[in-house]
């Protein structure tokens, strides 16, 4: 086979993998929005076990959507609270950390020459060399060679901070577009930069505000549950 045909064969490969990259994640926003709609039940006696079935379903679905990039799973966690009340806080709370941990460590498994052989079968050649020149590299030598290759002065700042810098993001209204709690989780792993024993008690932290403020002021708010 000629050079143009295996380029044209590993350009095909990482289209139809970038296409099936795109489909989860769509269908993972649709699956979070038919959990929400499926929660809209009446609570009553005679449909309580169905109801704890549902719950179930959905905390295991919330751990799993919540952990994926782009996937507002975290609407499912508030929609639980919402409706259920302080009794469902400290479970939904549980499943958010075990979903964020979740994320992470799969960054962190996922081998970097798989990442840069995709991101060439997509034509991205310049972020895939970037991301080459890191392998091999311990934590401090990847936050050395970052803060080197930053073009700004406020990226090393970051760099120093980033444990504060990753628990605002987490937190930050529209951070969709980052790729949410999941997908910053995921990015985190794969950066390498985060300890775990650290990202564990970060997140643990980056979490907690509003399981808190539910906890503690959720009795004064009227119409909770809803």
């Amino acid at each position: 086979m000629t050079r143009q045909g295996l380029l044209a064969g590993k350009g095909l490969a990482g289209l139809v993998k970038l296409a099936l990259l795109i489909s989860v994640i769509i269908a993972g926003n649709l699956l979070t929005s038919g959990i929400i709609d499926g929660l809209e039940m009446d609570v009553r006696p005679t449909n309580e076990p169905l109801l704890h079935q549902i719950i179930m379903f959905s905390m295991a679905a919330y751990i799993v959507l919540m952990a994926m990039p782009f996937v507002p799973g975290v609407e499912i966690g508030l929609a639980l609270m919402m409706i259920l009340g302080p009794k469902i806080v400290p479970l939904v709370y549980a499943c958010t950390l075990i979903s964020m941990c979740l994320a992470f460590l799969i960054g962190r498994l996922v081998p970097e020459r798989s990442i840069i052989k995709f991101l060439r079968e997509i034509r991205l050649v310049k972020a895939a060399s970037f991301l080459e020149s890191f392998s091999g590299l311990s934590a401090e030598q990847r936050l050395t060679r970052l803060s080197d290759l930053s073009p700004r002065r406020w990226v090393p700042w970051l760099l120093r901070h980033r444990y504060l810098t990753l628990m605002l993001a987490i937190n930050l209204p529209g951070n969709m577009v980052l790729g949410g709690g999941g997908g910053l989780a995921l990015m985190a792993g794969m950066s390498r930069i985060f300890s775990v024993g650290r990202y564990l008690l970060l997140v643990a932290v980056a979490i907690s505000p509003i399981p808190l403020v539910l906890l503690i002021f959720g009795d004064k708010f009227a119409s909770w549950p809803i």
